[in-house]
């Protein structure tokens, strides 16, 4: 049986509703031994991993995922001398959920992340972002607190500027968590990776989300993509991909040759453009949309392999 959410707390204007869903959740978690770290952010408390010495590495998750994405792509950073900050976005993980659905939208979350890079004092950073950690990371790193970060990897993602033709699944994908207020977290998740992932897997990635009300962030996700040029968040949109246009910053983008909302072909070569600079795109065999869990230790020793030739 899931744990019940502790009560529901109010944020510093008193308005909003907060959920926490408790540590027990998590506690049968065996293969993310990492230590988290809470901060407070907006009246609520949010969470993220900070491990390593040495060059930093921020890595953003997407959709319905949280911080246990990483797991597998952090090891090899790890023992490279690498540091390795992964949040939990608002709404996800161990992070604090606002129940309202219309709480969540681009300049939260990427005000969630500008604020830990500011807190944490990070320079040099290197981005890693996969999926809606895409449009947030990627604003982040260019228009927000684009001094701060030196490299950019980005995977099975994207930038929304509203002239974006979104795939017919992905439409499809968009309509189901519009009609499923208390959607499956494990329905994505298993139908997105190219191999089965087993049920401990599973269950860590629904730990954080025992009700509909803890499930306001999902929710919320694919109705925040701006449709129109004029749509909510499609201006900040326009401007990342402005900025990227003319960037110089090494950048990697890799993409699993399997990924049945964004397909390797059109999706992963038409965001390649979105970086003139980088490699052509690095194809990632056997792998669907969540690519970290499909060749998790892969993606990590070529990103670590990458970094190393830059420096």
């Amino acid at each position: 049986m899931a744990p019940d959410l502790k009560p529901r707390t109010p944020d510093t204007l008193g308005r909003m509703e907060i959920l926490r869903t408790p540590d027990e959740a998590f506690a049968q978690i065996d293969d993310f031994p990492y230590e988290v770290t809470y901060r407070e952010w907006e009246g609520m408390r949010l969470a993220h991993i900070d491990e390593g010495d040495g060059p930093s590495v921020l890595l953003v998750h997407g959709e319905p995922t949280w911080g246990y994405l990483w797991r597998k792509v952090m090891p090899p950073l790890l023992e490279a001398g690498y540091r390795c900050i992964v949040p939990d976005l608002p709404g996800f993980g161990r992070s604090d959920k606002p129940v309202d659905d219309d709480w969540y939208d681009f300049d939260r979350h990427t005000g969630s992340l500008s604020s830990l890079v500011d807190e944490l004092g990070l320079e040099d950073t290197t981005l890693v972002c996969h999926d809606w950690g895409g449009p947030i990371g990627l604003r982040l790193a260019t228009i927000e607190r684009g001094e701060r970060f030196s490299r950019l990897v980005a995977m099975n993602t994207g930038i929304f500027t509203g002239y974006q033709r979104m795939t017919d699944n992905w439409l499809h994908f968009r309509d189901f968590i519009a009609s499923h207020r208390d959607v499956r977290v494990d329905m994505p998740i298993r139908g997105a990776c190219a191999v089965e992932p087993s049920p401990e897997v599973v269950a860590a990635y629904t730990a954080p989300f025992p009700d509909a009300d803890s499930k306001a962030g999902i929710r919320a996700f694919p109705q925040m993509v701006p449709m129109t040029p004029e749509s909510p968040g499609a201006a900040a949109g326009q401007a990342t991909a402005e900025y990227l246009s003319k960037d110089d910053r090494p950048s990697l983008l890799l993409w699993g040759d399997s990924d049945p909302a964004l397909p390797l072909d059109p999706v992963g070569h038409a965001v390649q453009r979105f970086f003139p600079t980088a490699e052509p795109l690095t194809v990632i065999g056997s792998a669907g949309h969540f690519l970290q869990e499909d060749q998790g230790a892969e993606i990590g020793e070529l990103i670590t392999k990458w970094l190393g030739n830059r420096e």
